[in-house]
């Protein structure tokens, strides 16, 4: 038993690494795709690439609930050899498309059955110990760590080779995860734990709208929520801003993530644990936005490419800040609500996830485009950098009113 469980563990393990190594390996030929497909220039392949991007979160906003309904009534399983199934056809379409049209059915079959995150978070749920539960999940930010290092350096190598040659070796690596998965990834939520799938409790909306129940913390939750749009400045940008600026290509956009995919792995698993407990939570929050957005303004106005690279140590810096946040807020709610919280905070990422590449990628199309008023790449780094320091605000606010009702 304990020997099956292990082998279970690892193949959720090698699946969300792969899953994340294909994400990853498709993020710097992206733009160069889209340009080839739309006959135009990174100005207007930006655009695509929001709307793209737009096309994936909202079906997964709509379908992640669907699917984690389904998989507490047929089981893990399935479910998850569905999403990696599904991935596999999408990089297929990617690698073949004739047209941008194409692209958008890719990511919509992606969107709808891109729930292996969830659903392998629940199967390590069902086979870990009460004890282990912690340590288990700890493999899952440790695969999407050490995946967003590896794939998009790989696609920056791939890519010197063709702009679908990335697509095609993702796409390999899903399918054969999934022929594994199928012959050797047991069931791990048994049939006395199933339960009757209802359309109620798989409403995206509802688990969203839970947020409305804290009144108290509005003024964090829409900080957090700012965080989440601010973040898509750069996200959602960085390869078309470095490719028009400084011409770089595939290779140096897949470096280039890999060193931020390193910077975040050593912020979020290392230096946190050393800073958050001296700073305490508020001030981390404070720091942390305040190098969020110094880095944004600093990417905004880099005149060399080094300086890209430099500038990302203290925008990865402000990483100090998103969990504090998110513990303010727990803190905040009863022992017995916190899987509702955490839910509907998960649903509210998801849902910026359709506000902000469109909103990013549109203002960076707009100043670079050739009859753009001001010639200005940058523009999006400065949204997000105003929008860090509202966040700022809505925090201080909510602590001193706290602070002013206690004293009271």
């Amino acid at each position: 038993m304990a020997s099956s469980k292990q082998a279970a563990l690892g193949f959720i393990f090698i699946t969300i690494l792969i899953d994340v190594i294909g994400f990853g390996i498709i993020i710097p030929v992206m733009p160069r795709l889209i340009e080839e497909l739309i006959h135009g220039d990174l100005s207007a392949a930006s655009q695509w690439g929001g709307w793209l991007t737009f096309a994936f979160a909202i079906m997964q906003f709509l379908f992640a609930p669907v699917l984690g309904n389904l998989s507490d009534r047929y089981g893990r399983r399935p479910v998850l050899l569905f999403s990696l199934f599904g991935f596999g056809m999408d990089y297929i379409l990617l690698a073949i498309a004739p047209n941008i049209g194409w692209l958008f059915v890719g990511r919509i079959i992606a969107g709808i059955t891109g729930a292996s995150f969830t659903t392998a978070t629940a199967y390590i749920a069902d086979i870990s110990a009460p004890e282990d539960r912690a340590k288990n999940f700890g493999l899952i930010g440790a695969a999407f760590g050490l995946g967003f290092i590896i794939g998009p350096v790989i696609g920056g190598l791939l890519g010197s080779l063709g702009s679908r040659v990335p697509f095609i070796a993702a796409a390999i690596l899903t399918l054969l995860n999934w022929l594994y998965g199928y012959f050797v990834l047991p069931e791990s939520l048994s049939r006395e734990n199933r339960r009757k799938f209802e359309w109620k409790r798989a409403n995206p909306m509802g688990s969203l709208l839970h947020l409305t129940k804290y009144p108290a913390l509005s003024g964090l939750i829409v900080s957090l929520m700012l965080i989440y749009i601010a973040s898509h400045s750069v996200q959602s940008t960085w390869a078309f801003f470095n490719m028009e600026k400084f011409k770089w290509d595939e290779k140096m956009v897949g470096i280039s993530l890999g060193v931020v995919g390193l910077l975040v792995g050593l912020v979020q698993g290392g230096l946190i644990r050393v800073v958050t407990p001296k700073l305490g939570n508020e001030k981390s929050i404070y720091v942390g936005l305040g190098l969020y957005t110094l880095g944004m303004i600093l990417f905004a106005f880099a005149s060399q490419s080094w300086m890209m690279f430099a500038f990302l140590v203290p925008y990865c810096l402000g990483g100090i800040c998103g969990p504090s946040l998110q513990a303010v807020i727990s803190s905040h709610v009863p022992a017995n609500e916190q899987g509702e919280l955490q839910g509907a905070l998960t649903s509210m990422m998801s849902a910026t996830t359709i506000v902000g590449p469109p909103l990013m990628t549109n203002l960076f199309a707009y100043f670079t485009k050739k009859n753009a008023p001001v010639y200005f790449p940058g523009a999006p780094f400065l949204l997000g950098a105003f929008l860090m320091l509202v966040s700022t605000i809505l925090a201080y606010r909510m602590f001193k009113t706290e602070k002013t009702m206690a004293n009271s």
